[in-house]
């Protein structure tokens, strides 16, 4: 029997007939007909039917402005669609391959290397291994929530048509569902009409977590569970392998309005969420437990806790002895309920924390187990006890950042109220005075006096001031992070370990209640890794906080401010040169390392396929701990459908897992020495490169005529400003926009600009072509960075660039324009010849999907190209100016 009903062709070909039909009743047989006309012509050109665009650029321009909205809403329609279209076929793919057994990168393929090692290997391994995604409020989620809704409801029908044996009439039933939710999508307004609220992105991810992950991490064990126990001879208890995090709520960063109340406001109603997912799971667990008192032995240890719970909970043991006589399972169950109703309340009994839920689920399971019920254990016992050592009692830890100068000016002005001038000390002696002011038992500073301060300074000292506060109510784990970004000194790590200090958060050497992480994303930071962290590493009074917190030291590393600063491929290479250094320094001092990789969605921000990625580390940076950000449209795109959220779960267990395994059988794979140098060759030109490019006279001029960036700037993605002070230049400008930007114009430079200039000045210095294909066929590295920038250029559309180009004056045009032009040129052919194919990709579905979607993203850009052009536009024009922004970000399925 087949297991499913349809194809991506059909629902793309359906879809597209639908809303046609939606349009023209919502606007009018004209309307229609203009959005067709747009269309027919855009296809005509991409099949060689049409010699130019121009007709197409006529009937855009042509159009009034109201025709011009109702065209620009008509394709960013159709891309949430079809979007949906091949949401489900990827759903088709996992569950047909899944079946037949040829699904890749699956955890059974991931047991089936593991089965080849003893136990106490595959035991270390799994016990070693610690993933943690962590969801970021970073503005590159072009869709509002309430569009986002519709197109999930409508998601969920075409699953339904999909999977399920339906009548006619049922399934008529289904496209009138359909019918509807189109129908009031398009009546929906597209575009955000106020700045999301930091309050609003926390909830977005929040949405995520309750609606999607905190059910499919518990299915992910129970997969890799059976597979271990297919492969691996013994018994081996799953440990935890997921924990995540946020900054939603919490990343103060460039952003003003994350205050205390908006982080109090994120952990109490995550609290609030997870404990409720906690009671409905319990209660479900009751419906399951029903054994008869009389016909089993609980136990002594069962009848203990329930006995003690009775006693603690007088009023709720009543009713749970009425309601359930006999029953001592759901006895229990009813009394945990209650216990976690009363977690933060002033009422007594509530449990403390969550290992004493876990404790009690323990017990159930140990009670059931000696009943002979082991697979009621299996079952209905262990995924809640999954789920439970997930997310906590927090449903996702919140990790708190904020930019180093804010600590260091916080500090200084605190203290030059007592007579110390701190802005005069060399770095030498800040880390001299900093080290014995958080080793002497007395306060040096009192937190709660702000009088005469900055805003910016009362803001960190307040949140210091609450950061006490909230561990004591919400417990240390719910928020015990603090990432500093722009880190370039050992100081900056000191001044918030001071700060902790202060606040009552750490005292050494007993506690230490944050783990401070340094955010090494700028080149002198980079390249001084081991001047910041061997002297951290020595430092008295770190040492001692490290001690406290197990001796692992977590480092981020930032891949968007470096690309930004470097170029793609100078970037991604001393990012790769610095793990491995970070690796050696952490060897050096006896430190486990956690790295935390600071990725975007977009392949210049170091996205792209996160196995690849985690394959491709540097083994002797891989302890099996691993953490990196998930942001923007990509966590809709992973997380948004339960069946890819799994895949993609099971995807990077798998990669973790192998990882792992091969870092711990050879520590660090040798790379040949001619790789190094031919790698330094190409990193060092193609930096230079792409600097020339930036500090140009006139780049940043070009830039901002070419980009539709001064658009991007003033649409409400997030809640955060665009740019850190304002300034046009590159290096004011926040990485997002940056990209967005270049995204838009379909010039996707970020992602490969430099490339062809850095591999020619291999070539040029007596280096062969011949070698770069052997590094690509046996260096990971090299491979997955390869692949990346082709990525990058398969979705890169010079003519369309064009355009944008056509925008900026022209002798700003003629110098840039060209030079980008053919480094794409030079770029194309050589990755296609060092991966000795024909087509940039290698993936058959980006093919067919690009197919599929460049002649539908054209009119967009054409059109947003014409009212870019426009000097003077009306409220309309400027609204569906905006709305193409939105529109292209949904055909392209990248942003930023």
């Amino acid at each position: 029997m087949p297991l499913h009903n349809r194809d991506v062709r059909q629902d793309v070909r359906e879809l597209g007939a639908l809303l046609g039909e939606v349009l023209e009743d919502q606007t009018s047989r004209r309307a229609f007909e203009t959005v067709e006309s747009c269309r027919r012509a855009a296809i005509d050109y991409r099949a060689d039917e049409l010699d130019s665009r121009e007709p197409l650029v006529s009937e855009l321009e042509g159009l009034s402005p109201h025709e011009q909205r109702i065209v620009a809403r008509a394709f960013t329609t159709y891309f949430e669609l079809i979007n949906l279209a091949e949401e489900r076929e990827r759903v088709r793919s996992i569950r047909t391959e899944s079946d037949e057994g040829t699904l890749e990168d699956s955890l059974e393929t991931a047991a089936e290397e593991l089965g080849e090692r003893d136990l106490e290997t595959v035991r270390e391994i799994l016990e070693d291994v610690l993933i943690e995604p962590t969801f970021t409020a970073h503005p590159t989620e072009a869709r509002r929530k309430t569009v986002k809704s519709k197109l999930r409801t409508v998601a969920t029908h075409l699953e339904t048509l999909d999977e399920r044996l339906l009548t006619e009439k049922e399934a008529a039933q289904v496209w009138r569902d359909i019918d509807a939710e189109v129908t009031s999508l398009w009546q929906t307004p597209q575009v955000r009409r106020r700045q999301p609220e930091p309050e609003d992105e926390a909830r977005n991810v929040q949405w995520y977590l309750e609606n999607t992950l905190f059910d499919v991490v518990g299915e992910v064990y129970d997969e890799l569970a059976d597979a271990i126990d297919e492969e691996v001879e013994g018994d081996l208890e799953i440990p935890k392998l997921f924990e995540f995090r946020s900054w939603a709520g919490s990343d103060r960063d460039g952003n003003p309005y994350v205050t205390p109340e908006v982080t109090a406001n994120t952990l109490e109603r995550q609290r609030e969420v997870v404990l409720d997912r906690y009671r409905e799971e319990l209660k479900r667990l009751s419906g399951v437990l029903s054994q008869d008192g009389s016909r089993i032995d609980a136990g002594s240890a069962f009848q203990m806790s329930l006995e003690e719970d009775l006693e603690r909970l007088p009023g709720s043991a009543k009713m749970a002895e009425e309601r359930y006589p006999g029953e001592p399972y759901r006895q229990k169950l009813k009394l945990m309920r209650e216990r976690l109703e009363r977690v933060g309340d002033v009422r007594p009994g509530g449990y403390d924390d969550v290992d004493e839920l876990l404790y009690d689920l323990e017990l159930i399971a140990e009670s059931l187990r000696t009943n002979g019920a082991e697979r009621v254990v299996e079952a209905h016992v262990d995924p809640i006890r999954r789920q439970v050592a997930t997310f906590g009692f927090s449903l996702a830890s919140l990790d708190l950042r904020e930019h180093q100068e804010k600590h260091t000016d916080a500090i200084a002005e605190a203290l030059e109220k007592q007579g110390i001038d701190y802005r005069s000390l060399s770095e030498e002696e800040r880390v001299d005075w900093l080290t014995d002011a958080v080793l002497q038992d007395e306060p040096v500073i009192d937190l709660s006096d702000i009088e005469g301060l900055s805003d910016a300074s009362v803001r960190v000292l307040t949140l210091f001031d609450s950061l006490a506060e909230w561990q004591s109510e919400y417990g240390v784990h719910a928020i015990d992070t603090y990432c500093i970004s722009m880190n370039d000194e050992p100081s900056h790590v000191l001044e918030v370990l001071f700060l902790a200090d202060q606040a009552d958060v750490i005292s050494l050497p007993e506690h230490c209640g944050i783990d401070i992480v340094p955010l090494l994303e700028t080149e002198y930071a980079l390249s001084g890794a081991r001047r910041i962290m061997g002297t951290l590493f020595e430092n008295e009074a770190y040492s001692q906080a490290l001690e406290a917190r197990g001796r692992t030291q977590e480092i981020m590393l930032g891949y968007s401010d470096s690309n930004k600063e470097n170029g793609f491929l100078a970037a991604n290479w001393s990012l790769y040169k610095n793990q491995r250094r970070l690796g050696e320094i952490c060897d050096d001092f006896d430190v486990t390392m956690r790295l935390f990789h600071g990725r975007g969605g977009s392949i210049s921000r170091g996205g792209g396929p996160m196995n690849e990625a985690l394959l491709a580390l540097p083994n002797s940076t891989i302890t099996g701990q691993v953490k990196f950000t998930e942001q923007g449209e990509a966590i809709a795109e992973k997380y948004g459908n339960p069946r890819i959220a799994e895949r993609n779960i099971e995807q990077m267990l798998n990669a973790q897992l192998r990882a792992r395994l091969y870092a711990k059988e050879q520590p660090e794979a040798e790379i040949p020495e001619e790789w190094i140098e031919a790698m330094e060759t190409m990193a060092d030109t193609a930096r230079q490169e792409y600097r020339d490019l930036l500090e140009s006279d006139g780049f940043v001029q070009y830039f901002e005529q070419a980009t539709p960036i001064t658009v991007i700037e003033d649409l409400d993605l997030g809640s955060r400003p665009a740019s850190r002070s304002g300034e046009r230049t590159v290096e004011d400008l926040r990485a997002i926009p940056w990209v967005f930007s270049w995204t838009q114009s379909r010039c996707i430079l970020p992602g490969w600009y430099a490339i062809a200039t850095g591999i020619e000045a291999y070539l040029d210095e007596g280096g062969d072509i011949e070698t770069l294909q052997e590094m690509y066929d046996e260096w990971a590295f090299f491979q997955t960075t390869l692949d990346n920038a082709a990525l990058s250029l398969s979705r890169t559309e010079l003519e369309i660039a064009e355009q944008y180009a056509d925008l900026a004056d022209e002798e700003l045009r003629d110098r840039f324009f060209s030079r980008l032009t053919d480094e794409y040129e030079r770029a194309a052919e050589l990755v296609k010849e060092i991966g000795q194919r024909d087509e940039l990709h290698t993936r058959d579905w980006l093919g067919e999907n690009l197919e599929r979607r460049n002649p539908y993203v054209d009119p967009l850009n054409l059109l947003q190209t014409y009212l870019l052009d426009q000097t003077h536009r009306t409220d309309i024009e400027e609204r569906t100016l905006r709305l193409t922004v939105k529109g292209i970000a949904a055909g392209m399925k990248n942003t930023g």
